[in-house]
């Protein structure tokens, strides 16, 4: 004899309602911790260089092209600073004075001849590569040939200059010794500021070391994240199971 579908109690819908009624709550937790695990674990990253600047309209502009094919005119300023910094956003500019007539005004103009006002900033303490101080920020006059590049320029005036294997800009005056746009990680890097860390390793480009994590594997933060969420979840369903049993 078929007897008639058994139908959910009250107490039953009210259950399973209940559990339900947990899980938006769960994933939403779930949302925090994961992006509060990201955040603490998260350091900005930057590269140590020298940066390459025009002085336009009284302020500074991050350089279009680099000082091996830049070729400024006569009366023009140009900036270099060595810093820590993540992008041409993000880049320290020169301190210093930035006039022409500051820096050239001694210099007389010659017939074939052209003069470019350099700024040379190299930089804070902080950004320094480890074992190294950099030296005072200065300016200086080139007069060098009108066709000359900005490269060309400081080493007129700024020698001795070092570059790497794909013609960057490396070290002017001598500085850095080492190193060329090596990759630096921790926190406060490339804040423009001069508090960047010299805690991190270089690039691998530079033939120091990695930047890349030991492990490829999760952050502690993730795990742990993870591990509250299952809590959460396992004591859900233990309610919803003592609701509907009781």
């Amino acid at each position: 004899m078929t007897g008639r579908p058994r139908t959910p109690s009250a107490r039953s819908v009210r259950s399973a309602l209940s559990a339900l009624s947990v899980l938006p709550i769960l994933l939403v937790a779930a949302a925090l911790l994961l992006v509060t695990a990201g955040a603490g674990t998260a350091q900005a990253v930057g590269y140590r260089y020298w940066s390459f600047w025009d002085r336009d309209g009284g302020r500074w502009t991050y350089a279009t092209e680099g000082p091996s094919t830049a070729r400024p005119g006569d009366g023009e300023v140009q900036g270099m600073r060595f810093a820590v910094s993540e992008d041409s956003q993000n880049a320290a500019q020169p301190r210093g004075t930035a006039d022409f007539a500051a820096i050239c005004g001694s210099t007389p103009a010659r017939h074939g001849q052209k003069r470019v006002a350099l700024v040379l900033d190299f930089g804070t303490k902080a950004d320094a590569p480890a074992g190294e101080t950099p030296p005072a920020a200065r300016t200086a006059c080139a007069r060098v040939p009108s066709d000359a590049t900005t490269a060309e320029a400081l080493a007129a005036v700024a020698k001795p200059l070092r570059y790497d294997a794909n013609a960057l800009l490396c070290a002017i005056a001598g500085y850095p010794a080492k190193g060329c746009g090596e990759q630096v990680s921790g926190k406060g890097a490339g804040d423009g500021s001069g508090k960047g860390s010299d805690a991190g390793a270089e690039s691998p480009a530079a033939g120091t070391g990695t930047s890349e994590k030991k492990d490829g594997g999760p952050s502690v933060g993730l795990v742990a994240g993870g591990a509250v969420v299952v809590v959460l979840a396992g004591a859900a369903v233990w309610q919803a199971r003592r609701r509907r049993n009781a």
